[in-house]
């Protein structure tokens, strides 16, 4: 059981990876928090990959303390 639950838990970091690095857009320049000058909406698939990040962050964490738990 345990090592299943390594598993997932390993799957989910890969997904987390790569939905987080489909997100990056821009140039270089912004790359690290600059300030952008207007405001933006997301919209259509930013807003489906935003959400679909905030849900795996938090399946991930339900798992890392399940195997926590487990691990006792």
């Amino acid at each position: 059981m345990e090592t299943l639950v390594n598993w997932i838990e390993i799957i989910l970091a890969v997904m987390i990876i790569g939905v987080v690095l489909l997100q990056v857009r821009g140039t270089g320049a912004q790359l690290f928090g600059a300030a952008e000058s207007s405001f933006r909406v997301r919209r259509g698939f930013e807003r489906t990959l935003f959400r679909g990040t905030v849900v795996l962050a938090m399946i991930f964490t339900v798992i890392a303390v399940i195997a926590v738990r487990l691990s006792n």
